[in-house]
């Protein structure tokens, strides 16, 4: 049973302009819909997260990790106990081998950002990733990927905590990095550092990719309508969007919440939807599109609170 006090409790343990209470988690996540978090810890240290997930198992409170809120849904009634966001912009880089240079990056870094200043800088490698929206320790945990590129290509390394507070540094195979899976969820790890290797390249050359992802991107996502991005995974040997169109389910709404009429593999929120209104329209596409294909879409979409 969660005790009673534990909300004053925890704020002996971190600092209070990094702690917030019946936090609306609409503000944060890129659908812009969900009820509040009990709590909410800022953070992007190892030690604090130890300190603060090891507060939680002792005084039975449930907790969960969030990075930039780009691949959750979170439920109308909020979530229950800790939320800890890793929200952090911290970038080292140390000398590697073969022409190659190192980045060490803190899990809460946006890849976005991060990918755009080392492009920026000439090195190649990260261009796929200059418009994924989430964190680096998102990006991990899913082996992020994008026109033809994933993570795995150019990570070295990540340092993880594991359930019992140890901090593990596994290789990529190590963390058996595949489309969208790597052991760090199962395992209950969380993802604090990755290491990257790029190369210099020609800087004109990746500034052109670059651009031409940009631009691809903006003539074929609806970016400017609120969404987690892809809503389902790849089938095999096919494309989520195409059978949902395939469907007749371009357009289609529930609620707020819409397939896409620009692109049908995501679903948005046109204005005022609901994270009830969002799950009910997943699930209406998921049985339209088994029913007529007999093909089971896997959300890509994490679901938390409900």
């Amino acid at each position: 049973m969660v005790q009673s006090d534990w909300k004053n409790r925890i704020r002996s343990i971190h600092p209070a302009e990094r702690l917030f209470f019946d936090e609306p988690m609409a503000k944060h996540t890129t659908f812009r819909v969900g009820g509040p978090a009990e709590c909410y810890a800022v953070t992007d240290d190892a030690e604090e997260i130890r300190a603060l997930t090891g507060f939680c198992k002792e005084a039975g409170v449930p907790y969960c990790i969030i990075g930039n809120g780009s691949n959750l849904l979170v439920s109308d009634k909020g979530i229950e106990g800790l939320v800890i966001r890793m929200e952090g912009n911290r970038v080292e880089e140390i000398p590697g081998g073969d022409g190659e240079t190192h980045f060490r990056v803190s899990a809460g870094t946006l890849l976005s950002g991060f990918a755009k200043g080392v492009c920026k800088d000439g090195y190649t490698g990260l261009e796929f990733a200059t418009g994924i929206p989430g964190s680096v320790g998102g990006a991990v945990v899913m082996n992020a990927g994008a026109y033809g590129g994933e993570i795995k290509d150019c990570l070295v390394n990540a340092d993880v905590l594991t359930p019992d507070g140890e901090v593990l540094r596994l290789t990529g195979p190590e963390l058996d990095l595949s489309y969208r899976h790597s052991i760090v969820t199962e395992r209950g790890y969380i993802v604090i550092a990755a290491e990257f290797a790029l190369k210099k390249g020609d800087a004109e050359a990746i500034k052109a990719t670059v651009d031409g992802l940009s631009g691809k991107r903006k003539d074929k996502q609806p970016l400017e309508y609120p969404s987690a991005g892809s809503t389902f995974k790849r089938p095999k040997d096919n494309f989520a969007g195409k059978l949902i169109d395939d469907c007749g389910l371009r357009g289609f709404t529930f609620g707020g919440a819409q397939v896409s009429e620009k692109h049908c593999g995501f679903v948005i929120n046109r204005g005022g939807a609901t994270a009830d209104d969002v799950l009910g329209l997943i699930g209406a596409v998921q049985k339209k599109v088994l029913d007529e294909t007999g093909i089971l879409l896997e959300p890509e979409v994490r679901f938390l609170g409900f």
